[in-house]
């Protein structure tokens, strides 16, 4: 793949942008009519910097989770695995604090996040550095509560794909990251790209950073649990991000041209499976979808301890795009990215949703506080609509800083939009239970429980 530098138009504002939101590193690349753009910012970590360049390495976070599906339907293909079957088809043992949900779960209700037990939960070991990882964890999960009835509602999901994970290790014979290092690293020459910090370690690597009242510091550990590869641990730079996002735009061709999956298996990948929420319209296999500007979007984002990342496709047109940063504000820089490089490249510019007027007594019918296992959420009225607090408990210091509040203004019954900020273009959904009553709030993907009025 031949690479150009991005023009030097976009990266100035995107260096502005960094220095706003005081993320020390990041690399972006683009892919658009057959041609491939990258650039690189900052340094690899505050404490000891050194530049970012194009193989930098960072951590993608739950964009993991689309290579954990990818090899899931090269399994499909093949006949050994069916999205239609029932986890315990598999996994006889599997195990969740309802046994009747967990009897009838099924694959395409993993890859849907329509699961409906708490996919942020951790009962297993999540320090396991074994081959034997992913079963001790999920092996844990007879623990884990469920929220709502399974294939019932969408609500995104870590444990899901660790699940998921536990099933291509059993069909498989082999540990988790092996499969995917000889399924899809090696044919898509993706060198670098791993699940184990100690073969990052003789390359660059970025730190992660929490930015707090005195700047970014370095987040620690900086490691990802090997228990939660499937979900989130893949460890990979922006060259070989292209790679994959090539091959997921193309036919399914390795490097050498041999097949790694079916042209129609990767459509079927990136068309609806189930309708979502909050981050997304519709879900595909793994793949969160939107229409954005009238073209559709494949799209996924990852976030680990100090490192958030984006990555999306417009297969209609041919473009990718994915960014790489090594701060917790990268979350921030994401939509700012996407809709400099949207406009730019496709002629896409943001819009936002014409937005309908309520009344005083129906926007107070929302408020209150909610609650999941990763965040308590306050939700407030103003004269546009919904004022939210976010309180995240995850990958937090105590000097950390605070979310900024979300102004949100209604756009359907039970549905509101972001418009600005770092969440902007994000959904917020209230769900109400058998008798009208509110009961949860969708938040960052995931349905937070209603517990005060």
């Amino acid at each position: 793949m031949r690479v150009e530098p991005l023009a030097p138009g976009l990266c100035q504002p995107i260096e502005s942008e960094m220095r706003r939101l005081q993320v020390p590193g990041a690399s972006v690349g683009v892919l658009f009519d057959g041609h491939a753009y990258t650039a690189s910012f900052g340094v690899t970590s505050a404490a000891d910097p050194l530049p970012v360049t194009d193989t930098t390495l960072f951590q993608i976070g739950s964009t993991s989770k689309t290579f954990t599906a990818t090899v899931l339907m090269q399994l499909v293909e093949q006949g050994i695995l069916s999205l239609d079957a029932t986890v315990r088809t598999y996994l006889p043992d599997f195990r969740l604090a309802s046994e009747d949900d967990a009897a009838i779960l099924t694959l395409e209700h993993l890859v849907t996040h329509h699961g409906g037990f708490d996919g942020d939960f951790f009962a297993g070991d999540r320090n396991a550095r074994g081959d034997d990882a992913l079963a001790v964890f999920v092996a844990g999960m007879a623990a884990t509560p469920q929220l709502t009835p399974a294939g019932h509602t969408f609500s995104y999901s870590n444990a899901g794909l660790y699940v998921l994970g536990r099933i291509i290790e059993s069909v498989t014979g082999q540990p988790f990251e092996r499969v995917v290092r000889k399924r899809i690293f090696e044919p898509l020459g993706m060198r670098l790209s791993t699940y184990f910090p100690e073969y990052a370690l003789p390359h660059r690597l970025a730190a992660g950073h929490i930015v707090t009242t005195a700047g970014p510091v370095v987040a620690r550990p900086w490691h990802v649990p090997r228990a939660i590869a499937p979900g989130g641990g893949i460890i990979s730079n922006i060259a070989e991000q292209l790679q994959y996002a090539a091959f997921h735009l193309g036919d399914g061709s390795a490097q050498d041209g041999g097949r790694i999956i079916e042209p129609a298996t990767i459509a079927a990948m990136q068309r609806p499976h189930a309708a979502a929420g909050s981050m997304c319209d519709n879900i595909g296999v793994t793949w969160m979808l939107s229409e954005i500007g009238g073209t559709p979007f494949v799209f996924h984002g990852g976030a680990t301890n100090g490192h958030l990342s984006s990555f999306e496709l417009a297969p209609s047109r041919g473009f990718a795009l994915t960014l790489l940063t090594n701060a917790d504000t990268g979350r921030g820089l994401r939509p700012f990215v996407s809709e400099l490089l949207r406009h730019h490249f496709l002629g896409i510019s943001p819009a936002s949703p014409p937005s309908l007027p309520l009344d005083a007594s129906v926007v107070a019918s929302y408020t209150g506080r909610y609650a999941q296992a990763i965040a308590r959420l306050d939700v407030a009225a103003d004269a546009s609509g919904l004022v939210v607090q976010e309180a995240p408990a995850l990958f937090r210091t105590d000097d950390a800083l605070t979310p900024p509040p979300v102004q949100a203004v209604s756009i359907a019954p039970d549905r509101f939009a972001i418009l600005h900020g770092e969440r902007r273009g994000e959904t917020i959904e209230f769900l109400r239970g058998p008798a009208g009553e509110i009961d949860w709030m969708r938040w960052d993907g995931r349905i937070s429980r209603r517990i005060t009025t």
